[in-house]
């Protein structure tokens, strides 16, 4: 009902049939011209066809990479285990939760029907697709072997993905329980510690250094409040434009995070297991080295490690062996290297890759965890320090007055 190029969305429509009796009932098209056509051909008048929002009529929601990830995993799952490709798009479309992802495989579907491969459906939606995958499933198609290959990319995917979560993970907690103590502390000052300032104006003594410091913090932050609170808005919003839009400012925050203290361990880390599994799959798929490293590259998640992939795949393309562009980039460890120089003189560059990237996804994980008991512990002497410190310093001229009386 729709060209391969069209996508298709869902109508409700209302008519009556061949006895006048009024139905109603909801098809997918790529156009309401095309479901009264549809409609006429079971022979049904139709009076009113109307799209839907959604595939559901719910709210569409944003399509996520675990989605995919999913998604190549049900894919896989049904081709290993005969369903025809076709129909399992259909089964995995109709019977997905979120709407925007069930219109985008029914879109491929209705692609694959008119014709297309299933790379090139694929290809069609590259802000969920990126050539890695396309590269993968077409030489599954090519070989024979998809149902092969489409488990080598749900394993891929959802490998990575579960690094980045934990790297997310990692991050989050120590950034929303700071955001969380700023709060707190800006709370206190603005709305607590001022009906402390007009019980101390009755003690007629000095009050101490410490409490003064912290009343005069308590008046800045009610006098300049909305500049303090309106400065850090525009310091995030600026941040996240600059992410957005400036490629130099991310090549120098992947760079700054590199270097960090043990975050920028496990980020390294995070980035020799996504080179090695990306390029073990791509290896194993029977993808030609140089065009593996033009995907690899985009798949190491940051910018330096970019920039050194695609470096190797020069030299690689002009006949050097691939430890020694890695070795020459400074940037892998020599384990690394040494492990690769064993695949490629042995014939089983995927298989020792494999390994290595077992090996760091395993590294990541303790070095996380690592992370998570030292945080722990420096964020509750943090929270111990702001919220005790500002009690401590109301309560110092109590305890003074108290001892002279």
């Amino acid at each position: 009902m729709a060209t391969k190029t069209e996508k298709l969305a869902t109508f409700a429509w209302k008519g009556s049939d061949r006895r006048g009796q009024v139905v109603v009932g909801e098809l997918q098209a790529a156009n309401a011209n095309l479901v009264k056509a549809e409609l006429r051909r079971q022979g049904i008048v139709p009076k009113r066809v109307t799209k839907k929002s959604s595939l559901f009529g719910g709210r569409s929601k944003k399509i996520t990479a675990a989605d995919i990830a999913i998604f190549m995993r049900q894919l896989a799952t049904m081709l290993d285990s005969g369903v025809p490709l076709v129909q399992a798009f259909e089964i995995i479309g109709r019977g997905h939760e979120n709407p925007s992802m069930a219109d985008l495989v029914l879109t491929i579907k209705a692609d694959v029907e008119g014709g297309s491969a299933l790379a090139e459906a694929l290809g069609k939606h590259p802000q969920y697709f990126d050539d890695l995958v396309c590269n993968l499933v077409n030489a599954g198609e090519q070989a024979g072997v998809l149902d092969t290959l489409l488990d080598k990319i749900a394993t891929y995917k959802e490998k990575t993905e579960s690094i980045k979560k934990k790297i997310k993970k990692a991050l989050f907690y120590p950034t929303a329980v700071l955001v969380v103590a700023f709060v707190v502390t800006a709370i206190l000052l603005i709305w607590v510690v001022p009906q402390f300032e007009s019980l101390f104006a009755g003690f007629g003594a000095d009050l101490p250094a410490f409490t003064r410091m912290v009343l005069n913090l308590s008046d800045a932050f009610r006098a300049q409040g909305h500049l303090i609170f309106g400065g850090i808005a525009a310091v995030v919003v600026a941040f996240v434009q600059a992410k957005k839009r400036s490629r130099a400012f991310n090549e120098a925050l992947d760079k700054l995070s590199l270097k960090l203290p043990v975050i920028g361990d496990i980020l390294n880390k995070a980035a020799y297991a996504r080179y090695a599994r990306t390029l073990a799959t791509m290896f194993a798929a029977g993808v030609p080295l140089v065009e593996a490293l033009d995907s690899v590259a985009g798949a190491t998640g940051n910018s330096v490690y970019e920039k050194a992939v695609l470096g190797m795949r020069e030299q690689v393309a002009s006949g050097q062996q691939l430890q020694t562009s890695m070795k020459q980039t400074g940037l892998f460890p020599n384990m690394m290297v040494q492990m690769v120089a064993i695949g490629e003189e042995a014939g089983s560059l995927d298989s020792m890759l494999s390994k290595v990237a077992d090996f760091y996804e395993e590294e990541v994980d303790n070095a996380i965890d690592s992370l998570s008991s030292l945080i722990e512990p420096f964020i509750m002497v943090l929270l111990a320090v702001l919220v005790g410190g500002l009690v401590i310093a109301m309560y110092l001229p109590i305890f003074q007055l108290g001892q002279v009386v």
